[in-house]
């Protein structure tokens, strides 16, 4: 089965914060866990794709470059997007299709927008989903901490479908790139 990594809006300014905005929660297990299943993705010899926001540091500088600290692989592909969903004018799904991909596994930035957006957006896209659990963060609501956010999402995501595909959320100590959606079918 053909499958990618999906690293969406993993950049140094949106998870180190800036002056008005505060830094993802748990930043250091964040970009731990993101290396590591960049090199679970490498031995699975899935693609690996990072998607980066043009809104975070206004589309330029060092703030808007994928977070210092990430092992990006030479062979990763780079797509910049407007919105929160990452398929949107994008030539993501093109590239998926292309290289037949079924399987995504996703982390990244932030959990409320543009990582629910990926989820429900790939599996209605065709793709079955592996959200890692622990490999995606936020930042504090006005109502929420950011730890619930995260909490919240790996539940309600956990299961989600329609009706043909759905997806997992697997901690990064898993073997994300064994799916295991055909156990639910």
């Amino acid at each position: 089965m053909n499958q990618a990594l999906l690293v969406i809006d993993a950049q140094q300014e949106l998870i180190d914060g800036n002056e008005k905005e505060e830094e993802v929660f748990n930043k250091g297990d964040l970009l731990h866990n993101i290396n590591t299943v960049i090199e679970k993705a490498e031995k699975a010899d899935a693609s690996i794709i990072f998607i980066r926001d043009l809104d975070v540091s206004k589309g330029k500088g060092s703030g808007f470059e994928i977070h210092h600290e990430i092992s990006v692989p030479l062979h990763a592909v780079v797509f910049d997007k407007k919105a929160t969903s990452s398929f949107y004018g994008t030539p993501l799904l093109d590239y998926l299709s292309q290289n037949g991909v079924r399987h995504l596994v996703i982390m990244g930035c932030k959990t409320e927008h543009c990582i629910d957006t990926a989820v429900r957006m790939a599996t209605v896209s065709g793709f079955d989903v592996t959200l890692v659990g622990d490999g995606h963060s936020t930042t504090n609501s006005e109502v929420l901490t950011a730890e619930q956010i995260i909490n919240h999402h790996n539940k309600i995501l956990h299961g989600h479908y329609n009706v043909d595909h759905f997806s997992a959320v697997r901690n990064t100590s898993e073997d994300l790139f064994t799916p295991i959606h055909d156990n639910y079918r």
